[in-house]
């Protein structure tokens, strides 16, 4: 099962272009949540999350969910090293 991935980004934000550029081109599907015109969407980030910062990416695996704030490609490619894209197109 693909991870589900929710970007919270604002307008504004070049690390959030950069996220948004580096998940496409993984061919990972997001839901991206803008939190300048979603007060929710606010209030998830920085009260469930603990953050207050955009980029916030959160990962939700099978059995765990990890929250990585800004861009830090590194640490998503851990953690979505070894699952599939929503087509399920794997790199050579």
């Amino acid at each position: 099962m693909p991870p589900h991935i929710t970007l919270y980004t604002q307008p504004g934000c070049l690390s959030c272009e950069l996220m948004r550029v580096f998940l496409e081109a993984r061919e990972f599907a997001f839901e991206e949540r803008d939190i300048s015109a979603d007060p929710a969407a606010r209030q998830v980030m920085t009260e469930m999350y603990d953050s207050y910062e955009t980029p916030t990416v959160v990962v939700s695996l099978e059995t765990t969910e990890e929250v990585v704030v800004g861009f830090d490609p590194d640490r998503l490619d851990q953690l979505l090293s070894g699952s599939p894209s929503s087509d399920s197109v794997t790199e050579s």
